[in-house]
Formats: structure tokens, sequence, C-alpha cells
């Protein structure tokens, strides 16, 4: 898969999706927007792919909105023609890990959109913020969920209310980075640990969990034990509940026979 703005590539059962305009700073546009899009949709249904990575090419991860039309970059629209979202079927609906490869600066959306994925290396020589409040607009791409989760209500609030930028160092120190690293090693870590959970992790296992962990801070203790033990109702007695332990006595790579497409709860 291969468009404007954006490139696909999928190499042993891990896809990695390039935001793919380097000259500006992979600023997102439109047609980015779309093939993001429709880069997570194929993603989420291909049993082909066990992790996924977003990253971007040349210096940054993404500058953000696209802001070359000036004073008409965020110009009143006719309702029903316009979403926050910015992405219809964003990250965390993914039902495979996402990994953001923060290569270099994200700022404003580009940020907003790292933040709906799963795990998050940033580099350490990066700029990072949520600049929305800077720019007469406001935080968007669900970010008023996804960053109090991550970073908590106090922190933000301050990352958010202000539009400050930040370093990758405190990235970190906020909660909003799993790692830090060079700029030069972010994505060969974020291929690394994706070839692990493809190699290592039970398909179905990973994907039910990853659904009920962003469900989680809407859920009561008691929904989540009855969460738990309705998804071990699943797994147990299936092909991979009972590879797992065999593979692991065995001492040998594990053998996972359940697909996402075909093997996930109804209800």
């Amino acid at each position: 898969m291969s468009q404007s703005d954006l490139r696909f590539e999928l190499n042993d059962r891990v896809a990695v999706i390039t935001l793919d305009r380097p000259e500006k700073l992979n600023a997102f546009t439109a047609a980015m927007g779309r093939g993001l899009e429709d880069a997570y949709r194929r993603c989420d249904e291909e049993d082909a792919v066990r992790a996924v990575i977003i990253t971007g090419a040349g210096r940054a991860f993404c500058a953000g909105a696209d802001m070359s039309r000036g004073a008409e970059t965020f110009a009143q629209l006719e309702e029903g023609s316009f979403s926050a979202a910015a992405i219809a079927f964003p990250a965390f609906r993914v039902r495979k890990p996402v990994i953001a490869a923060v290569n270099g600066h994200a700022i404003g959306l580009g940020l907003t959109l790292a933040l709906q994925c799963d795990i998050r290396l940033l580099a350490r020589e990066g700029k990072y913020g949520v600049v929305q409040v800077r720019r007469g607009v406001m935080p968007d791409a669900y970010c008023h969920w996804t960053l109090p989760r991550i970073a908590g209500f106090a922190r933000a609030a301050d990352i958010m209310l202000t539009g400050r930028t930040f370093s990758g160092e405190e990235a970190l120190e906020l909660g909003i980075a799993s790692r830090i690293l060079p700029a030069a090693e972010v994505l060969t870590q974020a291929i690394a640990i994706a070839r692990d959970i493809s190699e290592n992790t039970a398909p179905l296992s990973v994907a039910v969990s990853k659904q009920l962990l962003w469900e989680s801070m809407a859920l009561s203790p008691e929904e989540i034990e009855q969460r738990e033990t309705a998804l071990h109702h699943h797994l147990m007695g299936n092909p991979d509940a009972l590879e797992g332990p065999m593979a692991y006595l065995e001492k040998r790579p594990p053998r996972w026979s359940s697909r996402v497409s075909k093997d996930w709860p109804k209800t």
C-alpha cells in the first residue's frame, strides 16, 4: 500500500505506517488522514498483521495540522462536514498493539495522534506539545480522553491549557513517553518490540486485553471482574490456551492458531 503523504509496509507480521511529507515535517493533511484510517482498518482486519508501528519520515514525527492555508486553516465549516477526531478509526480501535515510533518533533495533532497509541517511544531530541490553544482552536483527536488517562488530570491540564512545548525528558517524566531514546534508535527499538509481540504473544489474547485496557477507566472493579471472567471463558480451553503452557514447558516457540478475525468474542 502506497499513496500520497503516507507509506505502508508489512514485513514479518509487523506493519510500519510512515507519515511521508518530510519536507513539511509531516504536517497532517486530509490525504494523510484518509490514508491513515485505511491503514489502521487494514491492520485491524488482517490476521497477517500482528503489531503496528506509526512513524514519520525525516527528522519529525508530525508537526501538526498543515497550516499552509494561513487564515483559512481553521475556517468555519458546515455542521457534519468536520470531525475533531481527525481519523474515524483511531489507533486504540485497532485490535493489535500500535506503537508510536516518534522519531522527532510531535506538535499539536502530531502528539494527539501518538497519544492514541498503546506504546510511545519518543526521541530525546524532539519537541512536544498539545499547542492548539495557541492557534485559536483546542486539543483534538480524542485528547481530552487519552491524555488524562495517560498522564492524569493535573498534568493533562498543564499540557493542554497552556499549550506549552516540552522536551523528550519531560515527556517521560509526565508519563507520556513509554521510553525515550536517541532519534536514530526509535524506529529500530519499535521494530524490536513489535517483533517480540508478533513472535511470542497470542494474537487473540493481546487483542481482547487491549480492548479491555482502553475500556477500563470507565468501568468499576466489579465490571472489570465480570469482563475479565467472561473473556477468560472465551479464551480458556481454546487451542492457544493449550499451546501456551506446552510451548513454555517444552522450551520452544509457540504456534498460535486462534485468529482475531474469526475467533473474536461475540459479546
